[in-house]
């Protein structure tokens, strides 16, 4: 597979910020084609999303120093160059970046090149897309995790908590999934209106109204599942995002819709007796990035029923992983392709959850493109979880199409993953 050219450009993401699309070309008329996502909550640790800084331009947020990259450098030492495996890319592009965060390149122009490469690899082996990440490929399609309320910094309201989302792990497969959702997303918009509420939507979708604590919108929630067929604690669970590094100042956590300040044990215990008043299966980022002691007390504490999932503690990267695997910080890990910077990479951080264990979820960033790999990347790893976004904003559901479509295409052969790919067992 000789590469013939890489070509960047500048576009928009569904926040209106820029970022980069990249087409990688191969030997036989073959272009693969990617768009790189976005987060707005970020890990400090995460690989580095390089931007212009011109303040007269997209206001600093420009990436045309990326595309440059991709356009000068990157194709440069790619062209005419025959690769034999998405690794044997991934390993050239990290070490002619030569950091280790990718600050040097971009991550952002790094994985954008990665994608489009493993596009062009599947094309090139005439195999879908789902099948072409993994040898080991399953048929097993994610249980969605749809976020239906929307706080934090995704939101221009004053719910603390970042992602309020339904969890349909009693489905009878992945479209019966997306239909049960959709139900229950139609009723809290009818509860939201009858309310009072305002039914505007956040950067994911999910509705972002003012309500008086973050249980209001577990509360609200659940009314929603009542006015459906399905049962909460039964079909339905709700799982979290607390993204609690954004509510963490002065060794306290800020809870300003409850007008609280809570130490890292009393944020244990807040979230403990959440677990044990609702029907909640999964938390992420349920304390700060750095707090690893309250890590360890938070899994030791909920993790025999709930999965406590690292995200800004681990942001896709194997070394944080095997700390936060030794440490028994938690039982799964959010993997976003952006934060790690190379398809290798995040297989990687995949396989080692793999081994101890942990429950792996695939996950979008809030600042998504039209973009569907981690649609078909969740099909091929076989992670059976998978977070991007509400059942609104054509960002967001055109991950949800595609995994329509592949379930189409598998037939009889796709497996819904349920419960079965959890970090826990449930009853």
């Amino acid at each position: 597979m000789k590469i013939i050219d890489v070509h960047a450009r500048e576009l928009l993401d569904s926040r209106g910020n820029p970022t980069i699309e990249v087409e990688l070309s191969l030997d036989g008329n073959i272009t693969g084609r990617a768009i790189v996502p976005s987060g707005a909550s970020t890990g400090e640790h995460e690989a580095v999303e390089l931007r212009d800084g011109d303040p007269d331009r997209f206001t600093g947020k420009g990436v045309l120093k990326a595309v440059d990259n991709v356009n000068t450098i990157i194709n440069n030492t790619l062209i005419n160059e025959i690769i034999d495996s998405q690794e044997n890319l991934d390993t050239i592009l990290i070490n002619l970046d030569g950091s280790s965060n990718k600050k040097n390149l971009g991550a952002n122009a790094i994985l954008g090149v990665s994608m489009a490469y493993a596009r062009a690899n599947a094309l090139y082996a005439n195999i879908p897309l789902y099948k072409s990440f993994n040898k080991h490929f399953e048929f097993t399609m994610p249980t969605p995790m749809i976020n239906i309320i929307n706080g934090g910094s995704h939101a221009n309201n004053n719910v603390d908590f970042q992602e309020f989302m339904i969890f349909p792990i009693g489905a009878k497969s992945f479209s019966h999934a997306i239909q049960i959702c959709a139900e229950i997303f139609y009723h809290l918009k009818s509860i939201l209106n009858q309310k009072g509420y305002s039914t505007a939507v956040g950067d994911e979708g999910g509705f972002a109204p003012n309500l008086s604590s973050n249980q209001e919108a577990i509360e609200i929630i659940l009314e929603a599942i009542q006015r459906t067929p399905y049962q909460a604690a039964k079909e339905i669970f709700i799982a979290l995002d607390v993204a609690a590094s954004e509510l963490f100042n002065n060794d306290k956590y800020l809870l300003a819709s409850e007008d609280k300040q809570l130490s890292s044990d009393q944020m244990i215990d807040y979230l403990s007796s959440l677990v044990n008043q609702y029907p909640i299966l999964s938390i992420e980022d349920g304390l700060d990035q750095n707090d690893w002691a309250g890590w360890k007390k938070l899994n030791a504490s909920i993790g025999d029923k709930c999965q406590i999932v690292g995200d800004d503690l681990t942001v896709t990267n194997k070394v944080h992983l095997a700390k936060a695997i030794e440490q028994k910080s938690m039982n799964a890990i959010l993997i976003k392709l952006n934060q790690i910077g190379t398809v290798t990479e995040t297989i990687e951080a995949i396989e080692l959850a793999n081994k101890h264990n942990f429950g792996s979820i695939i996950s979008h960033r809030s600042g998504e493109t039209e973009d569907t790999i981690i649609s078909d990347f969740s099909v091929s790893m076989g992670t059976g979880q998978i977070k991007t976004g509400s059942l609104s904003r054509t960002d967001r559901v055109a991950k949800y199409n595609q995994l329509l479509r592949i379930e189409e295409q598998l037939g009889s052969k796709a497996i819904f993953a349920g419960a079965k790919k959890l970090a826990i067992e449930t009853k």
